[in-house]
């Protein structure tokens, strides 16, 4: 199953390898025998398929999900049947990759206005008046 990140940038199924090993959890006498649990395996700095620009992208904003070789691991043993973890797992490492991906807007400074600016100094005012009210009067 290829992954589009982007109508322009599809990774190939061939560059994904797949490990399959025996999943825990609920499952009896099943899950001591079948390999249901589905690990795929995406080695960014050495997909072909991907520009420098998106590769070098994917290793900063990725880092703390690749290993130090740069490969992405997805893990998926959610389900008792081999496909349906396999789809899962493809569905959830195509959302990480284009995640990613996402432009972040640019922050643009603004300043408070005159208006807000106003209400805070005021706040501030009623406050400190409501704190020397509760002080003990001063006797001379």
């Amino acid at each position: 199953m290829d992954l589009e990140l982007k109508p322009w940038l599809v990774i190939p199924e061939s560059e994904i390898s797949v490990e399959y090993s025996r999943s825990g959890g609920p499952g009896g006498q099943h899950v001591n025998k079948t390999e249901t649990k589905v690990t795929l395996r995406f080695s960014v700095p050495s997909s072909p398929s991907l520009p420098e620009a998106v590769k070098n992208k994917l290793m900063s904003r990725m880092r703390a999900r690749l290993t130090k070789e740069g490969e992405l691991l997805v893990s998926v043993d959610a389900h008792r049947e081999r496909q349906r973890n396999m789809t899962l797992a493809y569905e959830r490492m195509q959302a990480l990759l284009r995640q990613a991906l996402v432009e972040q807007k640019k922050r643009r400074p603004t300043k408070p206005s005159r208006g807000a600016k106003e209400r805070r100094l005021k706040d501030k005012r009623q406050a400190s008046e409501k704190k020397q009210n509760r002080r003990k009067p001063v006797h001379d």
